[in-house]
């Protein structure tokens, strides 16, 4: 229902506050593994937790907060190539928040959300990454099982550390993104 005094819907601050949040600690995460942000991780709980529009603003806020540490920070290479990579990751993230969206409104529970949310997000992440590398002609070691696996289990990790933080902030006070877990 729209609140026809502001013209927008009643938990529009909170999702904007939930992006700005997510966004943070997603930074930190950037920061920790030196620009590792965990776009399926955030993909899960914001189509848990979040309307698929807001899940797309959380994943382009959390890519540009990302490409700004590595520019700015971590002092990543102002080169086309450099430049151009951060497109293919901003796509990736956009492709996997949808995913994650789609995927989550089949599931039942917050639990299979998160999970079913996840899953679809990182796959569609790596094979949005799989496509650019295809194009660039660089398949490299990105891609690689080993690699892969070890992002897939410290996505899942960070997400849980994401649901938990989650938790502890409604516990607090801090108003959810929606009155209830999207369920469509």
């Amino acid at each position: 229902m729209m609140d026809l005094s502001t013209g927008r819907h009643p938990d529009a601050r909170a999702s904007a506050l939930w992006i700005m949040l997510l966004t943070l600690a997603s930074t930190a995460t950037t920061l920790v593994f030196a620009c590792a942000t965990p776009f399926p991780a955030l993909a899960a709980l914001a189509a848990a937790y979040m309307r698929r529009t807001d899940g797309v603003l959380l994943a382009l806020a959390a890519w540009v907060a990302s490409q700004a540490v590595g520019f700015c920070l971590l002092d990543y290479p102002r080169d086309a190539g450099t430049i151009l990579w951060g497109v293919a990751i901003g796509t990736a993230a956009v492709a996997g928040a949808l995913a994650a969206h789609a995927a989550a409104a089949r599931a039942g529970t917050t639990a299979t959300r998160l999970v079913a949310g996840y899953l679809a997000a990182f796959v569609a992440f790596k094979l949005v990454i799989l496509g650019w590398s295809v194009a660039r002609g660089d398949v490299g070691s990105a891609l690689s099982i080993e690699v892969m696996a070890r992002q897939f289990v410290r996505n899942a990790a960070i997400l849980a550390g994401l649901f938990a933080l989650y938790r502890l902030l409604v516990a607090a006070g801090v108003p959810s993104p929606r009155d209830r877990p999207v369920t469509a």
